[in-house]
């Protein structure tokens, strides 16, 4: 009886195999860099801490071992000074703005794609939203120059010709709101919709044929078929998008505006363009350190307390 039974039991599984080998090679070059690029410099989070020196003839890691400790007081300079509330409102407030229209734009354009039956005149339109994703703020700068300059922008030439007078968009900080929620979806729409169309695409054809033979409109089969389909690569989008509400586009406000600090100060002033005005003004290291490990900490807070939140509602749409 006991040799039947050996020879009924299943063979063990060796601990390690060939395949195991495989995918080892191949995931050493991703665990590399990810330690160099991303927690070997996590060292340097220690200048959030010291009162940073660079003292002539020493080099980065002695002046950060002789620099003397200041605790949290870096912290409490950037979190006590004038500019904190001025910086929380817009980073947050534009990125909150992103975050709603980065999800409604992108799959409304989905849906409709997908619903298109020409597939040339498909991928035309994909290919014409997705390119100004792959054009940098920089280039996209001189787009806006040419419609804005006021001497030669175009805006500016239909508002002569029309008999009103020409307009100093450099100055006036009550337009660029509204210039900055435009040109970040217009640059950022096409990959999110691409995004949602391959999901829409992965949705199962047999569902639109019973849909069809039941009566249903288009309406309703996006209503009942493909909205249902997308809650999860919705909510992932949007958990991941959380997790970035600290931080905001630097080209966007920097480069586009073409760094004016002044007039356009209390619009285009978010975290990141403060703590690269402050350095280029030879800004205290320490303190900046400090602004940029808060947007860290916040933003990893952020992240977590929306999976939670996510996580209660509903245990399966959570990414972690």
């Amino acid at each position: 009886m006991s040799s039947k039974k050996e020879a009924t039991l299943p063979k063990r599984k060796k601990k390690w195999t060939r395949d195991d080998t495989e995918l080892t090679f191949l995931g050493i070059p991703t665990f590399i860099w990810y330690v160099c690029f991303c927690y070997l410099p996590m060292f340097g989070i220690i200048i959030a801490f010291k009162n940073y020196k660079m003292k002539v003839g020493q080099g980065f890691f002695a002046n950060l071992m002789t620099s003397k400790w200041a605790g949290f007081k870096n912290f409490e300079f950037f979190l006590k000074s004038g500019n904190f509330k001025l910086l929380l409102k817009n980073t947050i407030g534009y990125n909150i703005i992103f975050i709603i229209l980065g999800i409604l734009l992108p799959v409304t354009l989905a849906i409709m794609i997908s619903l298109i039956h020409s597939k040339f005149k498909s991928k035309v339109y994909q290919t014409m939203m997705f390119l100004p994703h792959f054009m940098s703020w920089v280039v996209v700068t001189y787009f806006v120059i040419a419609f804005l300059d006021t001497d030669k922008g175009l805006i500016n030439n239909i508002i002569e010709s029309f008999g009103g007078e020409r307009i100093n968009f450099y100055t006036e900080s009550k337009f660029w709101p509204g210039i900055f929620v435009f040109m970040r979806q217009w640059k950022g729409v096409g990959y999110g919709m691409v995004v949602y169309l391959a999901s829409i695409t992965g949705i199962d054809g047999s569902l639109y044929e019973a849909a069809v033979i039941d009566g249903a409109t288009k309406w309703q089969q996006v209503k009942y078929i493909t909205l249902p389909s997308l809650k999860s690569i919705v909510i992932m989008m949007f958990i991941l998008s959380i997790g970035g509400i600290f931080y905001s586009d630097f080209g966007l406000f920097y480069q586009l505006t073409r760094g004016a600090s002044g007039s356009l100060y209390e619009v285009s002033n978010t975290f990141d363009v403060y703590i690269y005005n402050t350095l280029l003004g030879g800004g205290d290291l320490g303190r900046l350190a400090a602004t940029s490990l808060t947007q860290s900490v916040a933003c990893c807070c952020t992240i977590l307390i929306t999976n939670y939140i996510v996580k209660k509602i509903d245990k399966d749409q959570a990414i972690i």
